[in-house]
C-alpha cells in the first residue's frame, strides 16, 4: 500500500535516512526543513502521514503539530513525532498537541513501519468518508465543519484480568469524565461490547487465562466493535506481540507501568478521532437521506422512486407490483387563492394521509408538483383498487385550515397500473398509471381508474 509521507526535520542526515527507509517500502516521500514549510506543504500536498521532528528552528514540532490538528485542511492527517527527547513529559506534550504517536531516536524501524502502515490504513478509510462528505457539503446537504469535541461522557471498555491494573486505568480515564466498563476475558468483553456502545477499548496483553491477540482479533471482527479504537497495554519485553496487535487492527499502545497522563492523552486522541469518523459517517447518512427525501412533504423523491421501482421489478415478483399515480384535484386554485405556503401545507397534509393509510412495506413518493406515487409490491389489481379507494376516501375526509375560520376540502384522483407478474419497466408502469389518472380526471375527478396491463414497450 503506497502513500505520501512528509518528513519534517532540519537535520538533512536524518531526513535522508528516513527517505531511504520509506522509499525502499515504495512510499512517496517529500521533506520540509521547518514547521512553517511543513504546514504549507501539508495543506498543498495533502500527505497521508507526517513524520515530525520536535527540535526545529522558527517553529518547534509541538507548535507545528498543534496547528496542523487545528486546521480543517490538515486535522485528518496523522502525525508521528520523532525526537531524541525520551522523557515522559515530552511524550505527553506531543500527545497533547495532537500527535498520533511519539517515537524516540534512535528509531526502531520495524516499529516505525508498523505504525506507518496502521495510520495510513486509518487515514485512507477516513479519506473515503471525507470525500463523500465534501461532495454532500458542496451540494448543500451537510452540516457545519467538525470542531474538536470534549470526551466527557465517552464510554471505554477496559479488558484486563489484573484487578489493580484495571482499576488504575479506570481511575485515570474517569479523570477525563470517561465512563468505563470492565471485562476480564473474551466472553465478557464480547458480551459487554455487544450490549453497550463504546468509544474506546483498552486491552491488556498480559491476560493470564487466554490469548489477548485472539481477543483483539475477535473484537475487530465483531460488528459492534469493528470501528472502535483499541489501545494495547503491554510489558516492554512484549514488543513482538505489540506489533502483531497492530497488524490485527489496534490503534495505539502504552507500556507498563502505565503513565496516567499519557494514557489520558492517548485516550483523548483516539476518542476524538472516533468522534470525527462518526461525524463523517453521520453527515454522509444525512446527505444520502436528504438526497432521497422530498423537503416539502418528507416523502421519498422522484429519484428514489425510480431506483426503488427498478429494484422491485428486477427482484422476484410472486404477485406482481402495483403503482398508484395520484394527483391533487384543482391544486392550482389552492395556490392561486391561498398562496404557496398554504399549498405546501396542503401537500404535507395529503402526504401524511397517504403515509398513514398505506401498508408498512408500501413506498409513498412525491413524483413532482402535486403528483404522488404509491408503489405496492406483491399486490394484485384488486388489492390496488381497494387501497386506492381507501386513500381517496381518507383524503376526502380531512380538511386543511387555510385560515383561522376557513377549512379547505381537498380531493385526489388516482390512476392504477399493475404488472400482474408480467415483465415491464418502471417507465412503462408509471406511463400506464398516468394514463389511468387522466381518465379519472376526465371522468370528473375525485375517483379511481384502473389501467390496462402495463406494456414493457
Amino acid at each position: 500500500m503506497t502513500a505520501r509521507i512528509l518528513i519534517v526535520d532540519d537535520v538533512s542526515a536524518n531526513t535522508r535516512l528516513l527517505e531511504a527507509k520509506l522509499s525502499a517500502e515504495y512510499y512517496q516521500v517529500a521533506s520540509a526543513r521547518n514547521g512553517l514549510d511543513a504546514m504549507t506543504m501539508a495543506q498543498d500536498w495533502q500527505p497521508d502521514l507526517v513524520l515530525l521532528d520536535v527540535m526545529m528552528p522558527q517553529m518547534d514540532g509541538f507548535q507545528c503539530c498543534q496547528r496542523l490538528k487545528h486546521d480543517q485542511r490538515t486535522l485528518h492527517i496523522p502525525v508521528i513525532m520523532v525526537t531524541a527527547l525520551g522523557e515522559p513529559g515530552e511524550r505527553l506534550r506531543g500527545l497533547e498537541a495532537g500527535a498520533d504517536d511519539f517515537l524516540t531516536k534512535p528509531v526502531d524501524y520495524e516499529t516505525l513501519m508498523t505504525r506507518v502502515r496502521n495510520l495510513v490504513r486509518l487515514k485512507r478509510m477516513l479519506d473515503e468518508w471525507r470525500a463523500r462528505g465534501n461532495t454532500a457539503r458542496a451540494l448543500g446537504l451537510s452540516a457545519e465543519p467538525f470542531t474538536i469535541p470534549s470526551v466527557a461522557g465517552a464510554r471505554a471498555l477496559v479488558v484486563d484480568d489484573w484487578e489493580q491494573g484495571a482499576q488504575g486505568i479506570q481511575d485515570a480515564l474517569a479523570r477525563e469524565e470517561i465512563v468505563c466498563g470492565r471485562a476480564r476475558n473474551q466472553a465478557e468483553a464480547l458480551a459487554t461490547s455487544s450490549a453497550d456502545a463504546f468509544d474506546l477499548i483498552v486491552l491488556s496483553l498480559a491476560l493470564t487465562e487466554e490469548d489477548p491477540l485472539k481477543l483483539a482479533s475477535a473484537l475487530r471482527a465483531a460488528d459492534a466493535t469493528r470501528d472502535v479504537p483499541m489501545v494495547l497495554i503491554a510489558e516492554p519485553e512484549d514488543r513482538d506481540r505489540l506489533l502483531r496487535g497492530f497488524d490485527l487492527g489496534a490503534n495505539d499502545w502504552l507500556l507498563l507501568p502505565v503513565d496516567e497522563n499519557e494514557l489520558r492523552a492517548r485516550a483523548r486522541n483516539q476518542i476524538r478521532r472516533k468522534f470525527y469518523q462518526d461525524r463523517l459517517r453521520a453527515d454522509l447518512g444525512s446527505a444520502l437521506e436528504l438526497a432521497a427525501i422530498d423537503p416539502v412533504t418528507g416523502l421519498y423523491n422522484h429519484r428514489y422512486l425510480m431506483r426503488h421501482l427498478h429494484n422491485l421489478l428486477d427482484g422476484p415478483q410472486t404477485r406482481g407490483l402495483a403503482a398508484l399515480m395520484i394527483d391533487v384535484d384543482h391544486f392550482k386554485a389552492v395556490n392561486d387563492e391561498h398562496g404557496h405556503a398554504v399549498g405546501d401545507c396542503a401537500l404535507r397534509l395529503i402526504a401524511d394521509t397517504l403515509r398513514a393509510n398505506t401498508r408498512v412495506f408500501d413506498s409513498v413518493a412525491r413524483y413532482g408538483g402535486e403528483e404522488f406515487v404509491v408503489a405496492m409490491p406483491s399486490a394484485s389489481c384488486n388489492d390496488a383498487l381497494v387501497a386506492a379507494e381507501r386513500l381517496r376516501s381518507a383524503v376526502e375526509s380531512v380538511a386543511l385550515a387555510a385560515a383561522p375560520a376557513q377549512r379547505l376540502k381537498l380531493t385526489i384522483s388516482v390512476g392504477i397500473a399493475c404488472t400482474d407478474g408480467a415483465p415491464t419497466t418502471p417507465e412503462a408502469l408509471l406511463r400506464a398509471a398516468d394514463m389511468a389518472l387522466y381518465e379519472a380526471k376526465r371522468g370528473g375527478r375525485n375517483r379511481v381508474r384502473l389501467a390496462a396491463a402495463a406494456s414493457a414497450t
